[in-house]
């Protein structure tokens, strides 16, 4: 028989473990696929995707003695991109079901369908970041990049390119923005203006016609080096297969009755004028210390 005080240590067995609370980990919303020119490929029209474009004619100068022989021949190009799929699955058993707090039962149910997303932010960034290189490793963010960048596309002898124009870049590459436009802070008033605005607020202004977009999802290399991309929306697609689909299947076989769940997408991404309208910014993307 013990003997003292009676402290919760002493009747641990009888203390019950109440969760309070659930939540997901946090993560970055995908950003790209929301700025891509979107297509559907239609259903029973094929696997592929398919654009035709037609290059330009040719204009020349006649007299009045001239002969109108000098033809132009109307020539085309496809372009073409295959949706593929990608799922993730999940089996939980029934025994889970009747024994996990209903709280973590209900944080679980949108985990599968962020994963999707998650991959398809990421299937984005690769595409952007294969678009023409400008920038380096080691490289300072610059908003001359961004410019560089809008003003090859507006300006590109093959193919001119249109707005809306985007940037996508990593968090880290838009501190480099802020520091630019705020640089002078501390020596001069801070009068009413974008560089006031940042300071206040962040970085949220667009850079030559160019709307600048965050995503966390951007990888960093082991130099601390990541690509962003400039591109106007038509040069970047996304061409959309199935929509995102879920499909719940029962398994009585397994642990006294289980469900399996399958969280699917079916897509691809695919650049317009290819070398024209993707241009990939690498730059450094050092965690900020100050």
């Amino acid at each position: 028989m013990a003997s003292g005080e009676t402290i919760t240590s002493a009747i641990s067995d009888s203390l019950d473990t109440v969760m309070s609370a659930a939540r997901q980990v946090s993560e970055h919303e995908g950003v790209i696929s929301k700025l891509c020119d979107v297509k559907t490929l239609g259903e029973n029209i094929g696997e592929t995707w398919r654009e035709i474009s037609y290059a330009k004619l040719t204009a020349s100068s006649i007299t009045e003695t001239s002969w109108s022989d000098n033809y132009q021949q109307i020539s085309d190009t496809a372009l073409t991109i295959t949706p593929t799929q990608i799922e993730v699955v999940t089996l939980i058993t029934d025994v889970v079901g009747r024994r996990v707090n209903k709280m973590g039962l209900a944080q679980m149910v949108t985990l599968g369908q962020n994963a999707i997303e998650r991959k398809k932010d990421l299937d984005g960034l690769t595409a952007g970041a294969a678009g023409t290189a400008l920038g380096g490793a080691g490289n300072t963010m610059l908003s001359g990049y961004i410019s560089a960048a809008t003003a090859r596309i507006l300006g590109n002898a093959s193919e001119k390119g249109s707005p809306p124009l985007r940037a996508v870049l990593h968090p880290y590459h838009i501190k480099d923005l802020f520091d630019e436009l705020v640089a002078g802070v501390g020596t001069y008033v801070l009068t009413e203006g974008p560089t006031a605005r940042v300071f206040q607020e962040g970085f949220k202004l667009p850079v030559a016609g160019c709307e600048v977009y965050g995503d966390g999802n951007m990888s960093v290399d082991s130099s601390d080096d990541a690509v962003g991309c400039v591109f106007t929306q038509k040069g970047l697609i996304l061409v959309q297969g199935k929509a995102p689909w879920k499909v719940v299947q029962r398994e009585e076989r397994y642990a006294g009755g289980s469900t399996r769940v399958f969280h699917r997408d079916e897509y691809a991404y695919g650049e317009r004028s290819s070398g024209n309208w993707v241009y990939a910014v690498t730059a450094d993307a050092t965690a900020p210390t100050s």
